[in-house]
């Protein structure tokens, strides 16, 4: 097994063959820290019965605690039957998988087998799939050679982003993966993911590039909101040659009171954050950031907190990677006849830094 064919199986590309349904038949608990990509949740013992079940092996008897558990799962096994498979035709093909491939995905498949459909489980188990997972993000990394967009806060870089993949560039939308736009403003409607599901989902993206071609991403922090940069795709973001934005603030702060306008309808998000860099800042300048934001004043507020906040740090930070900085684009503006004009500067730029020797 490897990661790219179960992650590509479970995605349907059409040169693998793809499964109707991929079933967690873990916990809830479990399946919510982490799962495969499109997995379902079908639990054959649920959190409680699977404490429960442990208790007895433990204090009782391993004897006990399979014929209690194999109740349990008979009970909850018919009532999948009974409501979500019960519109499953005859032809239907799932993929069902527990934690290492044993008990839990055993019991069930069997049921399904006897129904008469034709069942795969996934060799290994959730462990399987874990360890693949951690080998591509923690140890190997990118096989794709590796460009960085960077840029201070309002460039438009995950903007150019989009763009450059519309365009057929290979990329990978870090913030997108991890639902969050990498500031303190950055918090998205759902929330993030775990930290072991958004590592599931990077390790995927990574794994389906083709390494003979460049791929694009946006200059990161070793953590997005409240989740970690895996070492090997923090190692090669660190280590890869760079394409800086120059943009002018004013545009900058057009560019992000745009971006951030769902947001700022109601004023009140964004006190919170404000208020978080009261130990950065004076005083008078954090009342006068809250100030701006009551009254709607975002262009102000961005510029602002850009100026005195956010660019110094870029500053600091991108002083560790002048040997990485291989061109400098600057930009005018960032409305949209801007924004294509960047754009094909940015494609031009990776073309040239690929052809270049590493």
């Amino acid at each position: 097994m490897t990661l790219a064919s179960v992650g590509l199986a479970v995605a349907g590309q059409p040169d693998l063959p793809a499964f109707d349904d991929v079933i967690d038949v873990r916990s809830p608990g479990e399946f919510a820290e982490d799962h495969l990509p499109s997995a379902i949740n079908l639990p054959v013992l649920d959190d409680a019965e699977r404490a429960q079940v442990g208790t007895i092996y433990k204090q009782v008897s391993a004897f006990d605690a399979r014929r209690i558990g194999a109740a349990m799962v008979a009970a909850n096994a018919a009532r999948h039957l009974a409501t979500v498979l019960s519109d499953r035709g005859g032809g239907w093909r799932p993929l069902v998988y527990c934690w290492r491939g044993g008990q839990r995905s055993g019991a069930f498949s069997t049921i399904l087998e006897q129904v008469g459909w034709r069942v795969s489980r996934l060799q290994g188990g959730y462990k399987a799939w874990r360890q693949l997972v951690t080998q591509r993000v923690e140890q190997r990394g990118f096989d794709a050679p590796l460009i960085v967009l960077d840029g201070n806060t309002g460039s438009a870089k995950t903007e150019i982003l989009s763009r450059l993949a519309a365009r057929g560039i290979q990329t990978v939308d870090l913030e997108s993966l991890a639902n969050h736009r990498g500031s303190l403003f950055g918090h998205m409607p759902g929330g993030q993911p775990a930290q072991k599901l958004w590592e599931g989902r990077l390790a995927l993206a990574v794994e389906r590039l083709d390494p003979a071609r460049p791929v694009v991403v946006e200059a990161e922090s070793s953590r997005i909101g409240d989740l970690m940069v895996p070492r090997a795709i923090w190692r090669a973001i660190c280590d890869a040659p760079r394409i800086r934005l120059a943009v002018p603030a004013a545009a900058r702060a057009a560019h992000v009171a745009h971006v951030y306008r769902a947001e700022m309808a109601d004023p009140q998000a964004i006190l919170g954050p404000i208020e978080a860099l009261s130990k950065l800042h004076p005083a008078e300048r954090i009342a006068e950031w809250q100030a701006q934001a009551l009254s709607g004043d975002w262009a102000r507020l961005a510029q602002g907190l850009m100026q005195d906040h956010y660019d110094p740090r870029y500053e600091k930070h991108r002083a560790r990677y002048d040997r990485q900085e291989k061109q400098v684009i600057s930009a005018p503006r960032l409305d949209e006849a801007g924004l294509e004009q960047l754009t094909d500067r940015v494609a031009a730029a990776v073309g040239r830094l690929a052809a270049q020797p590493r």
